[in-house]
């Protein structure tokens, strides 16, 4: 894990803002790079002086919206049958794509958002939306927002703890934690909004 860690700070350095946005890209997408092993180390260099952490993070946010309009629009052009036939090479199995999306289904656009902020869940959730042809607006909106909190997170997490790879992971699991409570809270809100919302269009 040292020498991972290490090898990406190197390599994030190296190929400066456009590497991150390439690097969330692919996260965000059907190449699911771990989104903890790419913003700490940024955050890392945010600290050392060699990045700036609003580029960092507009980066990381930016890349993480352009690999989700990939699995968008490859769902919303090649449809069902072809995105499972096809999606086992980029390990996207039936029963993965069937449980995102009930969830995407269950909770309707605000599971975009939510989406974004679970694992596994995060680089899947932009498949169902794109079958449903969601609104561009809205998808970009609660995209940026759910990635934008996730990247923000990890950037300051590498820019406070630096290059210890063990406190990277243990913390970057810490925030997961907080983050999948976040999620929890959300959705009971969401839940309990519903019958008013209902209430008030009757």
């Amino acid at each position: 894990m040292h020498n991972l860690i290490n090898w990406l700070v190197e390599s994030i350095g190296a190929m400066g803002y456009p590497g991150i946005f390439i690097l969330m890209a692919m996260e965000s997408s059907v190449i699911p790079i771990p989104s903890e092993l790419v913003m700490p180390p940024a955050g890392y260099l945010v600290q050392a002086g060699k990045m700036d952490m609003l580029p960092v993070i507009l980066c990381g946010t930016l890349g993480s919206l352009f690999g989700a309009y990939l699995n968008y629009f490859a769902s919303h052009y090649l449809g069902r049958p072809l995105l499972l036939k096809y999606g086992r090479y980029v390990w996207i199995t039936e029963e993965k794509f069937a449980k995102v999306e009930t969830f995407f289904l269950k909770h309707g656009e605000i599971s975009t958002f939510i989406g974004r902020l679970l694992p596994v869940v995060r680089h899947l959730i932009s498949l169902p939306a794109g079958l449903a042809g969601m609104n561009h607006l809205k998808f970009s909106f609660y995209t940026l927002l759910g990635a934008g909190i996730w990247v923000t997170v990890l950037t300051w997490l590498g820019y406070f703890i630096g290059s210890n790879q063990d406190l990277i992971m243990k913390y970057s699991h810490q925030a997961l934690y907080g983050v999948l409570g976040l999620s929890v809270l959300l959705i009971f809100i969401y839940v309990k909004l519903q019958p008013k919302r209902n209430e008030d269009r009757g």
